[in-house]
């Protein structure tokens, strides 16, 4: 038995510390008024007829604080890069000079900066609500296992030490989502 509960702590605990690295990899697409490739992770271009990841058809890098600059491995992939970062509709209008693509980020309002903490409170919303069902997943499975025979004392230990673990998470996303706020209002 106390395998089992030993194994629905770990299961859960780490359940939540994905939710937490989902969370990061979120906030990473946000964009924080400085270039940052990760801007156009999700953005699929059309090579030969396959969807392709964007970075797998160009090198991307950043000349400057406010600039990516991507070069197709083929001079022939300008206009489907084009396409796809239209399309992706993450604001940006991109500049085709024949050998590159450009993509000036504009300097931040204090508006658009309100808005993007809004929206990295939202992420940071819904990792805390992942987390908490995790939290109820993990509980159910131990009243479970007490219907089951577990002792009461064993059982509510259990549900302490899940529950420690849910506030210790939940103030990791706190922190993350505090992090990226400072770093969009830093001008």
């Amino acid at each position: 038995m106390s395998d089992s509960i030993e194994e629905i702590i770990s299961n859960t605990s780490q359940q939540m510390k994905k939710a937490i690295s989902h969370l990061s990899v979120e906030l990473s697409r946000v964009r924080a008024g400085k270039a940052n490739v990760q801007i156009l992770d999700g953005i699929m271009v059309e090579y030969y007829g396959n969807p392709t990841p964007l970075a797998q058809v160009a090198n991307i890098t950043t000349p400057d604080a406010r600039t990516l600059q991507l070069q197709p491995w083929e001079k022939n992939m300008l206009g489907a890069i084009e396409k796809a970062i239209i399309a992706s509709n993450i604001g940006l209008n991109p500049s085709n000079d024949g050998n590159f693509v450009r993509l000036f980020l504009p300097p931040l309002t204090e508006e658009r900066r309100k808005e993007l903490v809004k929206r990295v409170n939202s992420e940071g919303e819904t990792a805390k609500v992942a987390i908490r069902s995790l939290r109820r997943d993990g509980i159910e499975q131990i009243k479970k296992l007490q219907k089951d025979g577990l002792s009461e004392d064993i059982a509510k230990d259990a549900e302490a030490r899940i529950q420690a673990s849910t506030d210790k998470e939940i103030l990791a996303v706190d922190s993350v989502c505090k992090d990226k706020e400072k770093e969009i209002m830093t001008v």
